[in-house]
């Protein structure tokens, strides 16, 4: 006779070590997550898809070439792609 299919709803999760449900488990992404919503999603109103799309690109471009960050000796993440110039790579 054969065996009932085991009912796997009654079987409590077993978070493993790369189960990425808690917040803790990746704080880098949770703390760009929070000043993204803060400085960003929380500061604007999006009127259209293309309003949303510049007023993100503005945030990601200080957020990546004008705003210093304290993990990389207070310069911009662009200053580590031009060493000697911390001018924009896009136009």
């Amino acid at each position: 006779m054969a065996r009932p299919a085991p009912n796997y709803r009654d079987v409590p999760a077993q978070p493993g070590p790369t189960s990425g449900s808690r917040s803790t488990d990746n704080a880098f992404i949770e703390a760009f997550n929070g000043r993204f919503r803060a400085e960003c999603l929380n500061a604007h109103w999006f009127l259209t898809l293309a309003d949303a799309a510049e007023k993100l690109e503005a945030w990601r471009r200080d957020y990546n070439e004008v705003r210093p960050h304290g993990a990389i000796g207070n310069k911009p993440p662009i200053a580590l792609m031009n060493p000697g110039d911390t001018a924009s790579l896009s136009p």
